[in-house]
């Protein structure tokens, strides 16, 4: 008001009130005289107030009775000119508010008459609003006088003052009422008054009520009573009303003054007692009322529904419900259901129109929605209004589609008041995609079953512009255009989904992030207060009230919802409207998914699914259990309605044609726009609301999936979809624009799993779960059929496993589970997806920078391979194939941090087996070199064991040999790894060893491990050598080979390793266990020929027969074993058991020795001969060496390089430590040699066995017989002298018969005569074999072992020479072996298997040399004379000596001559010596008939024999008579007379020529020896004249001697005079004549010597003897040759001295 106080405005007040009053004087000067007067006074009276007070203003309004008195004369004289001026001045006083309540009264009064007479009316509308706005002086009954006035012009004749009248009725109201807020204001801070009794009767009773409010309520009533026809009890003066501005008036200020009513429970009062009856009572016509019917309920006509109240009734409603639904719940109730009710089909369309317009307007309110449900939906007995609220809007909309046909005017109307039935469902939103050929309309429109209803563009989105609500000029009900209740129909749909939805979504943001703080806070570590905690319960039961809303407010809409969007959906047929469809329904779902309500959730997705398929397509794919509520159908207002396919004649435009995903597909199915749309709006759905789509994801990518397959998206790396060509059936058909789109798909479809990163745990459970049944449903698909299946989920699983990498524990189960179930497929294709997305999911997980990093989380490392392994389950080669090069990868890249996982990885190579493959055993094989070749030093040395394990494994794969082998070559290259990095691994086992130790005792249990006792590295070789252990023993003979040649190389080079202790398990557990196998296996092995073929195997190739390659393996085999005994003696002998072992070796060498086979009998000896060549033990009187097993230099600081690694890699046979055992203080140790005596003691024992069983002769002789070989048999012997060295201490006779019985046999054994080319020298050449030189050289040791050993070891001499000349007859007499048949060697074919006999004969001359050199030495030896070895002798060379020309071999008789003569030449003189012993007394006979036999031989020589041989021979037999000669008969006197009559006799024959007249062989052979005749004759003749005759021993011989003589010289004769005289002319032979010329000349020289000789020395015997040749002589005379002749005439000289008389007896005596 500053304006009209200031000085300047009062002053000029002034000047114009003093200007009006003046220009009213002048007007009525003539007329009017009285207001003249008035006029005048009043302006001496304005200035007489100016003059007297300062503060004008407050003077005037005291005063302003009088200054207005004469502007109110002015305005009684009903001259427009005066009233006109003087209202303009009544206003200005108003308007500066100097006006007095008294005048104010006199006012109306003036213009109450002036409106009576119709005067100025617009002006009185103007001054009547001015007094009432300015301020507040005019009230009660001048307010009502001055508001009846208003009124009464309103209903005037002229439209113009209505028009204006009725506007100031509404500015009148609305002032009234804004006096009250004023007031309020003004008083607000007062004491609040006693509340006005409710319910008081007396509505005039307001006397709590200030000034204002009063008015305002008095008003208010009279408002009521007008609209309801009833007098008014304050507008006094009122004559008519119209119920349409009565409802206006009501409704503006209920509209505008809302907490008028609030605040007072007057009004309050007023509306419930009042306004509610009113408006039920006005809408009652309405009600009733119902197009169509004929009949009515009531006997009175029913009236019509007026469209002016109605509507403003329903505008009335709306404010009702909007402002004071708090305080009229139960009105509400009954005005909503009266809201609803106006919906139906049977009331007018303007009807129906408005009431949805209302209903548009309670949609956008959604808290009063909220409120709705709190006050009726949730209370027991109270109607579902929101429910029915939304129903009704759903059963609007379907009744605009289903246009009733003329004959059935009322089908669908039903029976009301039904509640809406069946939980849940969805329309099958779907448009027909056979209409192409109308192509798409137009206009946007809904389109359903033939009923086309356009889409009006009526609203601003949330802003409900009613447009017939707003019609209060109109008083018919206008035409409603087609499509306009649809419209607002659809758009309150969208409204009430939009506000719900902002609503709850909000409070539960905003209820979330209060718990999220408040749990932060209770977590905290400080204590919370009590209050806090009170704070958060409270907090947690209101969001449990508001929940219950909110669930409420759900479950009571989306039934409807549902059902009327899914219609709309379907018959959409414009992409904004289909949008937003789609949008409400995707924003529902969302919301029931975060409110957790499952079956609502899945309704609305499946129906945004149904449209996303084609029509009859989605029957198949959702009509799983989940989807089954989608058939059911809705009643919703009692309506059934049920949904059915859509139209055919849908007007969509096709934009892609492909093949349904089933079993089988029938045709092509056709996607529409809208379906694209639908399928896109899935996408968004599982994009933003995946969190909250729980199982529900089931649908979303079922149909998902279908949806790519009829697009024909194909899987490619890593899981994403790309466009691929169907394999089978027509080929997808996509328009180009699907074509442009398909890439964003498929990038929406990869992001939407990408985003299932940022679900949450249980979530992302849900997205897998859903995946792996699609996946089980896609694989049910694909059996028992190779056509393309659906990979689309196992795709995603890749896809979604990936992005899901941080987290991946707790989806990896489930995943990699299912996965694993998909690599088992039968179908190909399936398989092959499978794998590959678990295997790429494996690598990326193993390269995935886990926090913490795998290093340091094993649990998570383990879980990522386990799948890995999990996939050698699976038989399928592709799959296994992946699975390996997947390892392989892995090595590659991550090969140097697997840790804990090699167990896993190295699992997956071993788990190969033989039949899988060739390529698959070879990738697997790959993987292993790699880990071999660069892996070994990054595993934990735990996991070496499993690579000897997996090694192993391959070398017994028998699919590629070369891979076997190459197996074996890395089991060598790991032990060297292991002998380079021993301390290391061994440090790091005994470690881990320690650990599971403490595990096990914790436990209880043993510690479980192979080869326990031994030490973890220990045990780590242990695990080698078995591994090649089991190799040795393969069914190839290649990897046998390579094997065994590995393993003992690796026992070889790297077994210094090894503890002490541990080689005990090496030697039994070992080789041991492979010798007991490898025995087995040759023994049993089969002797067919390997290529088929029969023929004899004895002559065929070395390696045809398993038994054959066996063989191999033996030998190798027991050589390692030997060379292992050998080489490491000094490391097994103090093991305890180490005879035993020796026992058991020894039976391995004999069992081999007495094989069947003869390389490996033979290997069997070299093994043998390798450790009998072992060096003993250094003692300590020796200087040490190093043994020759090891070539090393000793080091010299032994104990600093033992101590300082802790524990020396020289281990027990460190060089050092052994010098120190041996060059200890201690005292050696006597036992070692004792054992060591019984270790060669047994290997004796063997020998013996292995000789006996072998060189035995076979009992049955056939052509497969078995008869050991040369070199065999060779080797055997040759072991002997090794052995003899160590066993001679105690070698027994008994022994030495054991050893002659084998050596024996030995030489007795035939050669098979294919082999005897190579052995056998030409016939003609004297060589012995070396079998026969080994036999030699063990007789020659034992000989000189016995020469140098002590006086018992000499009784063995006679045993020796028994043996000996035992092989000195073989000469004559070859052994036999056996029954075997033996061809001499010339006969013999080679190529037949027939058994030769050698030549035995430079053997026997060899061993008979040995005989004689041996007798040289040993003649004199006491058992040597004792055991007759001389006799032997001779009588073993009397064989040969009486054969002579008989023997298989001249030069044996020779040698036997020259040996014999060798031989007496040392024995005669030693016999001689023990004549008187009777020792030599057999030896005699046995001499005299070796001599007989010999010169006197029965044998005749060969035809072809030459003179000289003759001669040579000859002087052969002169050598043995010079022998007796000087040897024997020199010493007749110790020699037995017999035999010097023996020898006698025997010269007497020999020097005597012819013995018979015949011409006989015998002749000749003597006639030839003429040398020897006279040797044998001079004999006699020397031992005739013995001279020194020392003993009468002597003298006999030389009796004996001349008889002999005489007598052979008589025979002579006599035989020479008979042939002479049978002979007649012719001459006799030569030698004949030779023969009796030297008998003449011996007897002359007998007779010579005789003289000569001391008579008393010859007997008068043998005179008589001499004389008594007399007359045989002279019988000689006749003869005829000249020679003879002069021989006998030589002869006869010498008797001249025997011609003496006669002399007397006695003196002859004496004589």
């Amino acid at each position: 008001m500053a304006g009209t106080s200031s000085p300047e405005a009062v002053k000029k007040l002034l000047e114009n009130m003093q200007g009006d009053l003046r220009g009213l004087s002048l007007e009525c000067r003539k007329k009017f005289p009285p207001v003249k007067e008035a006029a005048e006074s009043g302006i001496i009276k304005v200035k007489t107030i100016a003059a007297q007070n300062t503060d004008i203003l407050t003077a005037l309004k005291e005063n302003s009775s009088e200054v207005v008195q004469p502007f109110l004369m002015g305005c009684g004289t009903k001259e427009p000119k005066i009233t006109q001026l003087c209202l303009a001045a009544i206003q200005r006083l108003m308007s500066h508010e100097v006006v007095s309540e008294a005048a104010a009264g006199n006012i109306i009064n003036m213009l109450w008459q002036l409106m009576e007479n119709s005067l100025e009316e617009l002006k009185l509308l103007q001054t009547v609003l001015v007094l009432l706005t300015t301020n507040t002086v005019v009230h009660d009954e001048a307010l009502s006088k001055a508001i009846v006035l208003c009124f009464r012009l309103h209903f005037t004749k002229d439209n113009i003052t209505n028009n204006t009248a009725a506007a100031t009725v509404r500015q009148v109201v609305t002032v009234v009422f804004e006096r009250v807020v004023a007031e309020d204001e003004r008083y607000k801070d007062a004491v609040d008054q006693p509340a006005a009794v409710q319910g008081n009767s007396n509505r005039r009773s307001v006397s709590t009520l200030k000034p204002c409010a009063k008015d305002a309520y008095m008003l208010f009533q009279d408002l009521c009573q007008l609209v309801n026809a009833d007098a008014p009890y304050w507008l006094v003066g009122m004559t008519e009303m119209t119920r349409t501005f009565g409802l206006e008036l009501l409704e503006s200020v209920l509209n505008d003054f809302p907490q008028v009513f609030l605040q007072h429970q007057e009004f309050s009062f007023l509306l419930k007692e009042r306004v509610c009856p009113l408006v039920i009572k006005l809408f009652s016509p309405n009600i009733k009322f119902r197009q169509g019917s004929t009949t009515s309920s009531s006997p009175a006509p029913v009236e019509k529904p007026y469209f002016p109240i109605c509507m403003r009734l329903l505008r009335v409603v709306s404010v009702l419900i909007k402002q004071f639904y708090s305080l009229l719940v139960t009105e509400c109730e009954i005005f909503l259901s009266l809201l609803v009710k106006f919906l139906d089909a049977d009331k007018p369309q303007w009807l129906r129109a408005v009431a949805v317009e209302s209903i548009h307007r309670l949609c956008v309110q959604p808290q009063l929605l909220r409120c709705f449900c709190q006050s009726y939906d949730m209370k027991q007995h109270s109607t579902k209004v929101f429910r029915d609220i939304v129903n009704a809007l759903g059963s609007f909309i379907q009744s605009l589609f289903l246009v009733p046909s003329t004959g059935n005017t009322s089908a669908a109307a039903n029976q009301t008041g039904s509640n809406a039935s069946g939980n849940t469902g969805s329309a099958q939103a779907n448009s027909g995609v056979l209409g192409m050929g109308g192509g798409a309309t137009v206009l946007p429109a809904f389109e359903y079953r033939g009923t086309w209803i356009p889409i009006l563009n009526i609203t601003v989105q949330g802003s409900p512009k009613a447009t017939y609500l707003e019609m209060l000029d109109k008083v018919e009900p206008p035409t409603i255009p087609e499509g306009y209740a649809m419209s607002v129909a659809f758009h309150c749909l969208l409204d009430l989904v939009r506000g719900i939805t902002t609503m709850i979504e909000g409070e539960l943001g905003e209820a979330e992030t209060v718990i999220q703080t408040s749990t932060e806070a209770t977590s905290l570590p400080v204590q919370s207060s009590e209050q806090d905690l009170q704070s958060v319960s409270d907090q947690s039961e209101k969001e449990l009230g508001n929940r219950a809303v909110w669930e409420e407010m759900v479950n009571a809409c989306w039934c409807g919802l549902l059902a009327a969007l899914s219609l709309l959906l379907d018959a959409s047929t414009d992409e904004a409207a289909t949008e937003n469809i789609l949008k409400a329904e995707l924003t529902m779902a969302a919301l029931c998914g975060r409110l957790g309500l499952v079956t609502s959730r899945d309704a609305f997705i499946t129906a945004i699914c149904k449209g996303s398929l084609p029509p009859h397509y989605a029957l198949t794919v959702l009509n799983s259990p989940t989807a089954a509520l989608s058939s059911k159908s809705y009643s919703i207002q009692g309506q059934n309605v049920q949904m059915i396919s859509p139209s055919s004649e849908s007007h969509q435009q096709v934009v892609a044609v492909g093949q349904p995903l089933a079993l089988q597909p029938q045709g092509t199915v056709m996607l529409t726009s809208k379906n694209i749309q639908c399928m896109r709006t899935l996408l968004n759905l599982a994009h933003f609301h995946g969190a909250v789509l729980g199982t529900s994801w089931q649908l979303v990518l079922a149909t998902l999936q279908h949806l790519v397959w009829v697009l024909g998206l194909k899987p490619s790396v890593g899981g994403a979809l790309k466009p691929g060509r169907a394999v089978e059936g027509p080929s997808t058909v996509l328009t180009t624009a699907v074509m442009t789109d398909l890439p964003s798909i498929s990038s929406m479809i990869s992001k939407l799993f990408e985003n299932s990163q940022y679900l949450d745990d249980v979530s992302l459970h849900h997205l897998i779960n859903a995946l792996c049944s699609l996946s089980l449903e896609a694989m049910d698909m694909a059996y028992g059929n190779n056509k393309e299946p659906s990979l689309f989920a196992v795709a995603k699983l890749l896809e979604t496993g990936l992005v899901n990498m941080r987290r991946i524990e707790i989806l990896w189960r489930p995943l990699t589970g299912h996965l694993l179930e998909v690599c088992q497929h039968p179908n190909s294709r399936m398989r092959e997806w499978g794998a590959e997305a678990l295997t790429c999911l494996i690598k990326v997980g193993l390269t995935f920078r886990h926090n913490p990093p795998l290093s340091q989380n094993q649990r998570l490392q383990l879980l990522l391979l386990n799948p890995l392994k999990e996939l050698s389950n699976i038989s399928h080669p592709d799959i296994r194939i992946k699975q390996l090069e997947c390892v392989l990868q892995i090595l590659q890249s991550q090969g140097d941090s697997l840790g804990p996982g090699w167990p896993l990885v190295l699992g997956v190579m071993g788990a190969i087996q033989s039949d899988q493959g060739e390529s698959l055993i070879r990738t697997a094989f790959q993987c292993l070199q790699l880990v071999v070749t660069d892996f070994l030093p990054t595993m934990p040395c735990t996991c070496l064991q499993i690579v000897v394990e997996v090694a192993g494994s391959f070398g017994l794969h028998n699919q590629e040999l070369n891979i076997s082998l190459t197996s074996i070559g890395l089991l060598w290259n790991i032990s060297d790894y292991f002998f380079q990095r021993g301390e290391i691994i061994e440090k790091e086992l005994n470690k881990e060893e320690a650990v599971l130790q403490k595990q096990a005792e914790e436990k209880g249990v043993m510690l479980n491990r192979p080869f326990h006792p031994a030490s973890p590295f220990d045990c780590l070789w242990l695990c080698l050598y078995a591994k090649l252990g089991e190799l040795c023993v393969d069914p190839r003979p290649a990897v046998r080979k390579s094997a065994g040649q590995t393993l003992f190389s690796t026992i070889g080079a790297h077994g210094t390793l090894l503890q002490h202790s541990t080689w005990h398990t090496v030697i039994w557990k070992v080789l041991f266990h492979l010798l007991d196998r490898v025995r087995e296996s040759s023994t049993t092995a089969d002797k067919e020929k390997i290529e088929s073929g029969g023929g004899n195997i004895l002559i065929h190739h070395s390696r045809d027969t398993a038994e054959k390659q066996w063989a191999e393996t033996w030998v190798l085999t027991l050589a390692g074993v030997a060379r292992i005994f050998n080489t490491r003696r000094y490391l097994l002998q103090p093991l305890g058991d180490f005879s035993q072992a020796w026992d058991v070796l020894l039976d391995h060498i004999q069992s081999a020795a007495l094989s069947k086979n003869s390389e490996v009998s033979l290997a069997a000896l070299k093994s043998f001969q390798e450790i009998l060549q072992i060096v003993s033990p250094v003692r300590d009187s020796e200087k040490p060496e190093t043994p020759p097993a090891i070539n090393v230099s000793v080091p010299l600081v032994v104990g600093s390089t033992a101590t300082s690694l802790g524990r020396s890699f020289m281990r027990t046979d460190s060089i050092g430590e052994r010098i120190g055992r041996f060059n200890g203080s201690e005292p050696p140790v006597i036992t070692d040699e004792i054992e060591d005596l019984n270790l060669w003691w047994a290997a004796w024992n063997s020998w013996y066995r292995i000789g006996s069983e072998s060189t035995r002769p076979p009992i049955t002789c056939d052509k497969l017989t078995f008869i050991p070989s040369q070199p065999f048999l060779t080797a055997l012997i040759q072991i002997f002298p090794a052995l003899y060295q160590h066993i001679k201490t105690g070698f027994s006779m008994d022994d030495l018969q054991k050893l002659g019985v084998i050596l024996h046999g030995a030489v007795s054994v035939p050669i098979s005569s294919d082999a005897s080319p190579f052995i056998l020298p030409s016939y003609t050449e004297a060589v012995l074999t070396s079998l026969q030189e080994a036999v030699l050289t063990a007789l020659d040791v034992l000989q000189k072992a016995i020469c140098v050993g002590s006086e018992g070891m000499q009784i063995m001499y006679p045993a020796i020479f028994d043996q000996l000349l035992a092989f000195v007859e073989f000469s004559c007499k070859p052994p036999q072996y056996g029954q075997l048949e033996t061809k001499h060697i010339a006969n013999a074919k080679y190529n037949q298997a027939e058994w030769v006999a050698l030549n035995y004969v430079p053997f026997a001359e060899r061993s008979l040399e040995v005989v004689v050199d041996l007798y040289q030495k040993t003649a004199c030896h006491k058992a040597v004379v004792t055991e007759k070895v001389l006799q032997n002798i001779i009588k073993t060379l009397r064989i040969p000596l009486s054969l002579k020309y008989s023997c298989p071999s001249e030069s044996t008789w020779k040698l036997a001559v020259s040996s014999l003569l060798k031989v007496l030449s040392i024995g005669l003189p030693v016999a001689r010596q023990h004549a008187s012993s009777g020792k030599f007394d057999s030896m005699w006979p046995e001499l005299a008939n070796t001599f007989e036999d010999f010169l006197f031989t029965k044998s005749t020589p060969p035809d072809n024999l030459s003179i000289q041989e003759f001669q040579k021979n000859e002087s052969i037999d002169v050598e043995v008579v010079q022998l007796i000669s000087t040897e024997i008969l020199p010493y007749a006197n110790f020699i037995p007379k017999e035999f010097v009559g023996q020898i006698m006799t025997m010269l007497n024959k020999g020097s005597i020529h012819s013995q018979s007249s015949s011409f006989t062989e015998a002749e000749i052979d003597i006639r030839m020896r003429e040398e020897f005749s006279k040797v044998c004759f001079e004999t006699l003749l020397q031992f005739s004249f013995s001279n020194k005759v020392t003993t009468p021993q002597e003298g006999y011989i030389s009796r004996m001697a001349l008889s002999v003589l005489l007598k052979r010289s008589q025979d002579v004769l006599h035989r020479y005079i008979e042939d002479e005289r049978l002979s007649g002319k012719c001459p006799l032979p030569r030698q004949q004549v030779t023969e009796i010329i030297f008998v003449l000349k011996a007897v002359s020289t007998l007779i010579d010597s005789l003289k000569k000789t001391q008579p008393e020395n010859v007997d008068a015997s043998t005179w008589a003897q001499v004389i008594a040749l007399y007359p045989t002589l002279v019988e000689c005379i006749t003869c005829s040759s000249s020679e003879v002749c002069s021989a006998l005439k030589e002869a006869l000289v010498p008797f001249k001295d025997f011609m003496h008389p006669p002399a007397a007896k006695v003196q002859n005596g004496e004589s």
